[in-house]
């Protein structure tokens, strides 16, 4: 599969994308979409899309090859944060939340008070790096407690220099730099980490832009931050990665780590939701075929873990049994 070259993920912290075809001789193309009866010349509409800043640049993938052959469909998609998202998706106000969190218990209810019924499908895998400046030469790994002591709101004002977490390292500041409230990210972190989702010291750079946090921490000597791992594998050159350890040894975030599970607390699985009403028009339908068909490869070119054949099945069941 032959996709177009990767893009800065901050170039579509709000984007809006009305895509043409490719010019034509592109001869690795994703699988179609399998089953679809409308005809890329008639398929025309709009897909509206919002949620988390870790799985759009999957989406946009997705968004870039469907446009291929579609070109009359627009597609729109802001990057907010995964809870933002969510909160327009169960007003009815877009199509498909992307979300690196599942979605909770209360916003189910308000799912079904609404009258919006969705489907939840498994796109990818994701580990959370949490990194630090290159010039940092006196940490190379961090354990969960430490972690936790760094991050927990009892840290506000106290722990706030590199000596403080260890008094062998050197008393140099740690600015911290991390996703905003309505990320699933945040949400994932502090729940893994402080032991309470969205519990979390007030004073650090937030960010719903994943590059803003990747600049902050490349800035600053002491820097130190966290977000999804393939944003780190797009600037590996500006930063240095942590291990984490969780009582097994120090273990870093790589493909291989999220997938075997050794790469813990901090892995985890990206999730699109789709109301199961957008599915009745041709546009949305075709689309959501033709991402889950292709996920894998649309994970893997933007540094992910794709999904095992089982869940990717899996998927295709609960949008084949939608449909019917």
């Amino acid at each position: 599969m032959k996709f177009s070259g990767r893009r800065n993920p901050a170039a579509f912290l709000v984007l809006s994308l009305a895509l043409a075809a490719l010019v034509a001789g592109c001869n690795n193309k994703p699988a179609d979409s399998g089953g679809g009866s409308t005809a890329s010349s008639e398929l025309a509409g709009m897909v509206q899309i919002s949620g988390s800043s870790t799985v759009a640049p999957i989406t946009e993938v997705a968004i870039e090859e469907f446009g291929n052959d579609h070109g009359d469909v627009k597609l729109s998609m802001a990057v907010t944060g995964t809870s933002a998202g969510m909160s327009r998706f169960l007003l009815d106000e877009i199509d498909i939340c992307n979300a690196s969190r599942p979605i909770k218990d209360t916003e189910k209810d308000k799912a079904k008070e609404a009258g919006i019924e969705f489907l939840e499908f498994t796109v990818a895998y994701d580990g959370l790096a949490v990194v630090i400046n290159p010039q940092n030469d006196w940490c190379d790994s961090l354990t969960v407690e430490q972690l936790k002591a760094i991050w927990e709101p009892e840290a506000k004002d106290t722990v706030t220099k590199w000596s403080d977490v260890n008094a062998e390292w050197p008393n140099e500041e740690m600015p911290l730099f991390g996703p905003g409230t309505a990320s699933g990210t945040f949400e994932y972190f502090t729940e893994e980490i402080v032991g309470e989702a969205k519990s979390s010291r007030p004073d650090y750079t937030r960010s719903e832009d994943d590059n803003v946090l990747v600049r902050g921490v490349a800035g600053e000597k002491g820097g130190l931050g966290y977000f999804g791992y393939a944003y780190y594998a797009e600037n590996k050159d500006k930063l240095k990665l942590v291990a984490v350890d969780s009582g097994a040894g120090p273990v870093k975030p790589s493909l291989e780590t999220v997938m075997d599970g050794t790469y813990t607390p901090l892995s985890r699985p990206l999730f699109i939701y789709v109301n199961k009403k957008s599915l009745e028009r041709p546009e949305v339908a075709e689309f959501v075929k033709f991402y889950l068909a292709n996920a894998g490869e649309f994970a893997s070119a933007r540094g992910y873990v794709r999904v095992t054949d089982e869940i990717a099945a899996h998927n295709k069941e609960l949008l084949d049994g939608a449909s019917k």
